[in-house]
This record gives C-alpha cells, structure tokens and sequence, in this order.
C-alpha cells in the first residue's frame, strides 16, 4: 500500500509503497478515508519533534471504515465508520483511571510519534482506541477533529474558563477556530489574534467577538481596549514563539491565565514579579483525552463545532505542508489515500 513516511529532517516527504499493516487479535484494520495534517507534521519535519522510531508513517488525524477486527475484538465490527484516538491508553495506570488517559504512562500505540499513523491506505490500532462516527458527520471533518477539536476542548477544561470570561485565542489555525467555537459554546467572549485576514474573517464567522490583525495593529493595546483596559481573562498561546508569548503575558488581566498549547523552537522569558503582583499564572495543555473526542464528534453531529476541510491527494503531502506552513491553510487540510 502507499505511505507517506519520515525518514529524517531535511528529506522530504512523498509516498512509498510498504507492507500493510494485519490487525492482532485485540486490534482492527481500518481502510482510511482521510487524515488531518497538524502543524506537528511540521514540528517532525523541522526537529522540532523526533518520533520514538524511524521510519515511521506519519498523521495522527485519522477517520475511516472498519475493515478487518481481531478476533478478540467485540465491540466493533467491519463496516463501522470511526475516527482514531491517536494515543491508545493503556487503560491501567493511575492517569487512566483517573480519566486523564492523555497523560497515560504506558500506551500501546501513539499514532505517528511511536507507531505509525495514518497518511497512509490502512492502518491498524487498538479497537479501544477507536471512536465511532456518528451518522451525517463527514469522516474528513471527523478526521479533522480528532487533533484540532479535542486540543481545543480540552485546553478550555485546563483554563477552567467561565461564562462571560473574555478568551484571547493567539492564532487562528485548525485549533484556534476551534478554540473560539468552544468557547462560544462555554458562554465566554472570545478574542481571536492572527496576521492573516482570512482567518480573521473565518474566526468572526465562526463566532469571534473581536479580531486582531497581528500584522497590522499593536496587540497588547487591542486586546485591552477590547476588554475595556482591563485585559484578557484566559490567554490561549497557540504559537509558541518569543513575540507571541511577551504579547499574550502582557494581554492578561489580574488573576488572569496564559494556557500554553503551542510550541516552537523559541524560548521565553519573564519577570516572576510582573506575575506574583497580580497574581497571573501560566499553565499548559497537551493533546485529549478520549473523552474528548466523543464530545467533538458530538458538537460536530449537532452543528455547534464547524470544521472546514480543504481535501488533498495522499501524494500531494508535500505541497499540503508547504501552504501550512506558508499561512494558506484555512481551517484544515486533509489527505485522501
């Protein structure tokens, strides 16, 4: 079957032919139909991220159709459309049973980090890490939600936003748009930061109360002339670097919360003092948990989570990574094998 596999920074990527993939007996093969492209593709490309082995099938957004279960397997069956939890919890361990199976000690899968993913025809996982897909939702906006949606979810849970809070989203790719529309639906009023128009555009129709052209205006004095001098409640940092990480700690209020979900190869520095005073504090967010995925596939089934797909060729991964990181991705792109 065709793959798009990472070998090492600086080679670029494209489709190979390898061997497919034959589900165990707790596992089931699915036949993808599409699969979301994150900024992380970039991170591995870039050094960014190394994953735990090379090479390795890259794409950690994957929906499709059943096509074969394990003989243990039960609750799944051929023909089930689903979409993939990209870390398969262990389901044992402390963070587990805890329900932060996110953080699990000892998975047996994580797609593209440690196991191959799905920018590929099939793909094999644990059938507990599936989810299905629930009638009416299209499996490529399914796939999409499986990173951007549930990070976006689950940054909300860690920020413990309130109804009527003002949230800065700093960036509005596939999970910034995501972060505002759950945050509509949180009751809070979301600010949406970004240097391209269109996406701009987008968060605003997507139910941003107030935007900010970073290319254009001074952020810091948008942001709290949008929140009255006051400053934001809740900063979500969604791109990671020195600029945007000094904008979004000067943007908050007293008592105020900076929630780090992006990353880059910058690091950033601050005064404690400027911190203690007000009493702001900085926490961070990473991935989902499951649970997380099975609330944005309903909010997606429902209308209330609107992902807009741009659908591409397996081959043309290339290409795909260039626009995303060029800026000229809107919304998110996926891969059709």
């Amino acid at each position: 079957m065709r793959a798009v596999r990472f070998h090492e920074v600086g080679r670029p990527l494209g489709t190979e032919d390898v061997e497919p993939p034959r589900p165990g007996p707790w596992d089931v093969l699915i036949d993808v139909a599409a699969a979301g492209v994150c900024g992380t593709e970039l991170h591995f490309v870039d050094g960014l991220l190394t994953p735990g082995r090379r090479p390795i099938t890259l794409g950690h957004e994957v929906a499709g159709i059943v096509a074969e279960v394990g003989e243990a397997v039960e609750h799944v069956q051929p023909g089930d459309r689903v979409a993939v939890h990209y870390l398969h919890a262990c389901g044992r361990c402390r963070w587990c049973r805890t329900g932060d199976d996110h953080l699990c000690d000892a998975p047996l899968g994580f797609l593209a980090f440690g196991t191959d993913g799905g920018f590929a025809e099939q793909l094999v996982v644990p059938a507990s890490a599936t989810v299905p897909v629930p009638q009416g939702l299209d499996l490529a906006e399914a796939a999409a939600l499986c990173c951007s949606g549930t990070t976006a979810l689950h940054a909300v849970d860690v920020a413990g936003i309130t109804a009527g809070a003002t949230a800065v989203v700093y960036g509005s790719g596939g999970v910034g748009l995501a972060l505002v529309q759950v945050l509509r639906e949180a009751g809070a009023r979301p600010i949406a930061v970004a240097r391209n128009p269109e996406r701009l555009a987008l968060a605003r129709e997507l139910g941003a109360e107030t935007t900010v052209n970073a290319a254009r205006e001074d952020v810091v004095a948008a942001i709290r002339a949008a929140t009255g001098g006051a400053g934001a409640d809740v900063v979500f940092e969604l791109v990671g670097t020195r600029v945007t990480g000094a904008a979004a700690l000067a943007s908050l209020a007293k008592r105020g919360t900076l929630v780090y979900v992006g990353y880059s190869f910058d690091r950033v520095e601050f005064d404690p003092l400027s911190l203690v005073v007000p009493e702001q504090r900085i926490v961070t967010s990473v991935g989902n948990r499951r649970s997380e995925l099975v609330e944005a596939l309903d909010l997606a089934a429902r209308g209330r989570l609107i992902t807009r797909v741009t659908r591409y060729p397996l081959g043309d991964v290339g290409r795909v990574l260039d626009d995303l990181r060029a800026g000229r991705v809107l919304g998110r792109a996926v891969l059709i094998p």
